[in-house]
């Protein structure tokens, strides 16, 4: 059968993911999105994976199911999309954090097992090494090699595969802590290494100008920290669904059974091109080399990105395919694409009910990107069908992202949108089209007040920047501001651009906290945040008043969790009988 899988994702036992990342809400946003199956993540989290053997039940072989599908709810109100199987494999990441050969390499890698006891004895194994309760993404002393042969060893129906290779950071190639080849990673193990995944600033294109990379299968994943980004980058089989069958589909590597991969447009992965984001500095390899990698405002080491890192290992000047390779799908997300058109942000509330009809109308997000014709999509949107053609062709305007600041891939040109829609409205169903608004920047040098009310009632939406109540509160230096203001006049944008000028100014992410009323509100100022400050933002907790409660008691417990209605009854039963 043909199906779509996303083997990398994390549970809320990792830091900076969402509440909402369960069993049940993974699969909610799986048949949203059309995918089949998913990746469990943090298998090796004792409290995390507790709850994947107490929600999940044997399936086809090595894969799992909910126990209960009904818990499966859609996370879209008033959709309901096709009650299609959602299957979960066990899968972990490690970080491992070592010193060889006189230099710190930091890498990640990624765990794939069939079956719960393989789960048992990598994790008793782990556990011997490190502290696995910490993070669902542990960090351990432990080498890359030494970590395969435990696989090997504990799990030999398993395989590891290193993660987003190329990631400045945290990687198997990455340009500050890593190697140069797979073998120099893994040593004697390495043919036991048969598949990469490529992470969001590289594609297959830019793997295969490296020669050293022709015998691996190139996989990508979401790597989700939220289910709603769940499939962002995915895998195409046709195979059957088991665990062995898609195991062998990678080793193979031939698009018979690998159909092929869903990718970002590398230049949107926040590590694309070199930079300085403290500088807004943003340089191609050819003028970092100039500059001697050193930043041109403040002279501080650049940081070197994925493209700049490809091209000093390719040996070729074309990427070089087989005949069977499996195929490329270079896709925006749909919230994206309909948040340029409707000129707001892809998680605001008016793109959120605009991507449900459209999921309502069209069956599933990849149906809508990869299969449907774009002349059918015309009937319902001509400007959706003409964004799709130009996705799929290949035909976007590219903004790359630098140094943990993610890119902007955009469809149309100035004043397009408006030209194209001249019907005025996305699916003739009075859902108004608007052009994108422009956001201006500029250094904020107002006065700081104890206390700032919005009396114009102006949002960043009608002035295309901070009004000048807005300005003044998020350049504010007193340590107490109250900002009293009614519903849409930009309270979220006023807080997230202040907890930006913070991280600018020096202040430790890790000491700040935006707290909400609603989970929804949290998710929405946490994307607001990760876009503007990038990979800053994830040390920032933001959640809800209880998220928050939550979050210092498990400083002391780390398995602590949130009884649900049905456990909170056993435990009352049990201790008043």
């Amino acid at each position: 059968m043909d199906y779509i899988a996303d083997l990398h994702t994390h549970s809320p036992y990792s830091r900076a993911t969402s509440p909402e990342g369960t069993l049940s809400g993974l699969a909610g946003w799986a048949r949203v999105k059309g995918i089949q199956v998913i990746g469990t993540g943090d298998f090796t989290h004792p409290g995390w994976y507790r709850r994947i053997r107490e929600e999940l039940a044997p399936a086809e072989p090595g894969l799992f199911r909910l126990k209960d599908e009904g818990t499966i709810v859609s996370p879209l109100a008033g959709v309901a999309p096709a009650p299609t199987p959602v299957r979960f494999l066990l899968s972990a990441e490690i970080s491992s954090i070592y010193k060889r050969h006189g230099a710190v390499r930091k890498v990640h890698n990624l765990l794939y097992v069939p079956d719960f006891a393989s789960v048992e004895r990598l994790n008793a194994t782990l556990a011997g090494i490190g502290n696995i309760e910490s993070d669902g993404r542990p960090i351990l002393g432990l080498d890359s090699r030494d970590l395969l042969e435990i696989v090997l060893a504990q799990a030999p129906e398993g395989f590891l595969v290193p993660a987003h290779i190329w990631t400045p950071w945290f990687s198997l190639f990455g340009s500050r802590s890593g190697f140069d080849t797979v073998e120099a990673c893994f040593g004697d193990l390495a043919p036991h290494v048969f598949a990469l995944e490529t992470g969001l600033s590289s594609d297959p294109d830019m793997n295969r100008l490296v020669s050293g990379l022709d015998r691996f299968a190139l996989i990508s994943n979401s790597d989700c920290h939220s289910p709603s980004k769940l499939g962002r980058e995915a895998n195409l089989f046709s195979t059957d669904l088991s665990f062995f069958a898609l195991r062998e589909a990678i080793r193979g590597n031939r698009r018979d059974t690998f159909r092929g991969t869903v990718e970002f447009f590398p230049e949107e992965g926040k590590y694309h091109a070199d930079g300085h984001r403290a500088c807004h500095v943003c340089l191609n390899p050819p003028e970092t080399r100039r500059l001697g990698l050193a930043c041109p405002v403040c002279g501080k080491p650049l940081t070197v990105g994925v493209l700049h890192r490809v091209m000093e290992l390719a040996d070729r000047e074309e990427p070089l395919y087989r005949e069977d390779s499996p195929r490329v799908f270079s896709l925006i997300p749909l919230p994206e694409v309909l948040g340029e058109i409707l000129g707001v942000g892809p998680a605001s509330k008016k793109v959120m009910e605009l991507y449900g009809r459209t999921i309502a109308r069209f069956g599933s997000e990849f149906d809508l990107l990869l299969h449907t014709p774009p002349d059918e999509i015309r009937q319902a949107s001509p400007i959706l069908g003409e964004a799709v053609e130009r996705m799929r062709s290949g035909r976007v305007i590219r903004k790359p992202g630098f140094d943990g600041e993610f890119g902007v891939i955009r469809l149309f040109g100035e004043g397009e949108i408006e030209r194209l829609d001249g019907q005025g409205s996305l699916f003739g169903d009075g859902s108004k089209v608007r052009a994108a608004r422009k956001k201006e920047t500029g250094a904020l040098t107002l006065p700081a007040l104890a206390e700032v009310r919005d009396g114009a009632g102006h949002s960043p939406a009608t002035t295309g920047g901070p009004n000048p109540e807005q300005a003044v509160a998020i350049a504010s230096g007193s340590r107490h501001i109250l900002v009293t203001a009614g519903p849409g006049t930009g309270k979220t944008y006023t807080l997230t651009q202040r907890m930006t000028a913070l991280l600018a100014a020096g202040q430790d992410p890790g000491r700040m906290a935006a707290i909400t009323f609603t989970i929804k509100a949290a998710d929405e100022v946490r994307e607001r945040l990760l876009k503007l400050v990038g990979s800053a933002g994830e040390r920032v907790f933001v959640g809800t008043f209880h998220q928050f409660c939550l979050h210092g008691l498990r400083r002391s417990a780390p398995g602590l969790a949130v009884v649900g209605p049905e456990s909170r009854e056993r435990l009352l039963k049990r201790l008043f009988p």
